[in-house]
């Protein structure tokens, strides 16, 4: 190799490995938020003081390092724009090798009235079921959570609504947790808004829809895309359909044989799709991180606006932080907790 092609190849290397190592100390580096406002209940709104009370709203979160700053903002946005704050019962589940002490101290110091609870996930009981997807942080264990909620809430937690870290909502949570799951007859286990002009097929490789026996999984029903970071789960009809060993069993097959790219998503759409209950698109306006690659700025969807999702690879205080945000970040940015370091050092 000539003097000048290897002097060249080790800045790049010499680059690659800094970058690398700024990016370990930042992730490593603690962070700090504000206290956020005590929220009261309306005049209206009945008693739900136990866990396992009728009245109370249950939300489930994933929390790790990476996203924590996304999840304060999405608590604080939960409880802003609720009637009832005080029924919210946050569960929040959390890697078994993460200090969930220290992300219980956080929780409890700018939310110092929030009632919450904090659940350990078994990373290694997930982590051989899981295979490489077209983004590594669609890999991480702690996005399998949501199949597993049903085996971590209490048994009294009968409906829970589950909620991604890198979103915000500007309307009333209660009014999403109300979403009917149909009749006795035709009841369905989960809601959410779907997208049926969305091209289903791509989801899933071309060896899934070559083979009939796979094929046809979606023979019976109009499956669509639905996005599996805003649902509204019947943990009552979870338990008993044992749901979580039919996504199981397809994560098992895809190990054996690959039959779709995209992480936890297509093994709920293969056990729900076509079958799951309608929820306005306005609790979902996703995609506005943009797709899974660039992260490039997106618009809205057209309609009303209840919950803004920045799904995609572009986060918004990630971009805030590097001064190239998105217009719809600007949204975000209200809800941001973070303390800033001019103000920890004053």
């Amino acid at each position: 190799m000539p003097p000048s092609n290897l002097s060249l190849l080790l800045t790049l290397l010499l680059l690659i490995s800094t970058d690398a190592i700024s990016t370990t100390a930042a992730a490593a580096a603690p962070l700090y938020f504000k206290e956020a406002p005590k929220f009261y209940n309306s005049h209206n709104c009945l008693p739900a003081d136990d866990i396992c009370s009728a009245n109370a709203v249950h939300v489930a979160m994933t929390l790790d390092a990476a996203y924590l700053r996304g999840s304060m903002a999405a608590i604080l946005s939960v409880l802003q724009h609720s009637s009832c704050p005080e029924n919210i019962r946050f569960h929040f589940v959390a890697s078994a090798s993460a200090y969930t002490d220290n992300i219980q101290l956080t929780l409890a110091t700018s939310f110092p009235y929030l009632r919450f609870n904090v659940y350990r996930f078994d990373d290694p009981a997930v982590l051989g079921l899981i295979s490489t997807s077209i983004r590594s942080a669609l890999d991480c264990p702690l996005n399998y959570a949501r199949n597993y909620l049903a085996d971590l809430l209490p048994a009294c937690v009968n409906k829970v609504v589950y909620l991604d870290s890198d979103l915000v909502l500007v309307d009333d949570i209660a009014k999403l947790a109300a979403t009917p799951f149909g009749d006795e007859t035709d009841r369905k286990v989960l809601a959410a808004p779907e997208y049926c002009n969305a091209n289903f097929t791509s989801y899933f490789t071309p060896t899934f829809w070559s083979n009939p026996s796979l094929s046809a999984t979606f023979s019976d029903r109009k499956a669509c895309y639905f996005n599996t970071g805003v649902m509204v789960i019947d943990l009552a009809r979870w338990r008993e359909g044992d749901y979580t060993t039919k996504i199981i069993e397809w994560m098992e097959l895809q190990k054996r044989i690959r039959i779709y790219e995209l992480g936890s998503l297509p093994p709920f759409l293969l056990v729900f799709a076509g079958k799951i209950a309608p929820v306005d698109h306005r609790w979902n306006q996703h995609g506005l991180g943009g797709d899974n690659f660039q992260g490039l700025c997106r618009d809205l969807h057209p309609g009303p606006v209840s919950l803004l999702h920045w799904s995609g690879k572009g986060k918004p205080w990630v971009r805030l932080d590097g001064n190239r945000a998105c217009p719809l970040d600007t949204l975000w940015a209200p809800y941001d907790l973070l303390q800033t370091s001019n103000v920890l050092e004053s």
